[in-house]
């Protein structure tokens, strides 16, 4: 009964960026306060609470009042874009991403797979004081969001989660109508105090944003989740850069002969990745550690520095606020493709220690055929992290693909590096 009388005290709207700052700010801060004698992870959002929505094509961020004196209790962001959810078979198609041919010569008989896209929205920062939980704050921002979703054409919703927070899992699955769907990989590895080696068995050229767009566009577009304003991705200023690998000598930056006619013949294994840089959007701290791990890890960048080319492997710096690079287009071809994305997540190290990094991270499907090549730390990744997903209107983009919510997953997914 006091739960029904305090939200009804409840009020939902738009965030106001030039009076709200203070109050989402102390809301987070609570929410970010680990468990008494246990290591949790605070994130500073640098002064800027929409940061992790603002480069995508639609975003929306909620705060929830409560009474007279409207204290801020809680917040959630959103946003929406155009993805890809499936494929279907077409002839004669420009945006091709894989071509065979039958039997007979001639374009007619060239089957191509070309995506399918739906117009798909994502939920964020869900956040409710702790000292207000359990009191359907969390279930009516979710509501309204959604509202706005469904306002703006969205086709789908999903939200990711951690599979160990019952909390939010029982909130969208139970309350919500969310369905799981996914369970992808977050791959974290520490940034040394050293430089790694990167193998000189490949070369490594940089793309510009036009040619790489043509990359993904021709080689990845049927990918799930891939976004279809990827140029917008990729010319955004926090986009550092597409890195592409190939065999030695096959090419140089000088002699790039462009992505059309590297896709036209390709060597036998090539790999390519993208670097996002959130070190300026938002920085990290681990806090709760003990003096102990403390001085373990301090010992271990000491001697890292000291003695560089033993090429020891160091804890970095996350017990004061630090930034990170995120991997994302992942992908290749080839026997050994595993070997030439390995040497461009040895290049990404490099790049995040020049910007003064303290990990890198990336996000895969379970099911990757190239997640062996992305080096990690166990302690520092995440297993299976939680997608689910819910089905916002009866009405699809296509119907070869149906209800998205409940095709099977493919091998691989696109995780766009602006909800990151």
């Amino acid at each position: 009964m006091v739960a029904d009388l305090s939200l009804c005290n409840i009020t939902v709207r738009q965030f106001d960026p030039n009076k709200d700052c203070s109050g989402v700010e102390d809301v987070e801060r609570r929410c970010d306060v680990g468990p008494s004698g246990e290591v949790s992870l605070f994130t500073d959002l640098l002064g800027d609470p929409i940061c992790r929505v603002r480069n995508s094509p639609a975003f929306l961020m909620l705060v929830a009042e409560l009474g007279e004196e409207k204290e801020i209790v809680g917040m959630v962001r959103g946003c929406i874009k155009t993805v890809t959810c499936g494929k279907k078979q077409s002839r004669n198609s420009k945006n091709v991403t894989v071509t065979h041919r039958n039997n007979n010569d001639g374009d007619d008989n060239i089957i191509k797979p070309v995506p399918v896209y739906t117009k798909l929205a994502y939920i964020l920062g869900l956040r409710v004081s702790p000292s207000h939980r359990r009191m359907g704050i969390g279930l009516k921002l979710v509501k309204r969001m959604e509202d706005w979703f469904a306002e703006n054409g969205a086709e789908y919703s999903y939200m990711a989660t951690d599979n160990d927070n019952q909390a939010s899992v029982k909130l969208f699955t139970g309350k919500c109508g969310y369905a799981k769907f996914r369970t992808p990989s977050i791959l974290v590895n520490p940034v040394f105090a050293h430089r790694v080696k990167v193998t000189r068995l490949v070369t490594i050229i940089k793309l510009t944003p036009s040619e790489a767009e043509k990359l993904y566009r021709r080689r990845f577009s049927t990918t799930e989740f891939f976004p279809r304003d990827i140029d917008s991705v990729l010319n955004n200023t926090l986009s550092l850069g597409t890195f592409l690998a190939v065999p030695h000598g096959a090419f140089s930056e000088k002699s790039w002969p462009g992505s059309d006619q590297f896709l036209a013949d390709p060597p036998k294994s090539w790999a390519v990745i993208s670097v996002w840089n959130c070190n300026d959007v938002f920085k990290l701290e681990v806090r709760g550690a003990s003096r102990v791990k403390r001085t373990f890890a301090k010992t271990t960048r000491i001697v890292d520095r000291a003695l560089p080319w033993l090429n020891i492997p160091s804890v970095p710096e996350v017990f004061r606020p630090f930034g990170a690079h995120f991997l994302y287009g992942l992908g290749g071809a080839g026997p050994r493709a595993v070997k030439f994305l390995k040497a461009l997540c040895d290049h990404a190290h490099n790049l995040a220690k020049e910007s003064g990094c303290g990990v890198v991270a990336t996000e895969v499907s379970n099911h990757e055929p190239l997640k062996e090549g992305i080096p990690h730390w166990k302690r520092l990744s995440c297993a299976e992290d939680l997608w689910c997903i819910k089905r916002l209107g009866e009405d699809y983009s296509d119907g070869s693909v149906g209800d998205w919510t409940k095709s099977l997953p493919g091998m691989s997914i696109f995780v766009d590096p602006r909800e990151i």
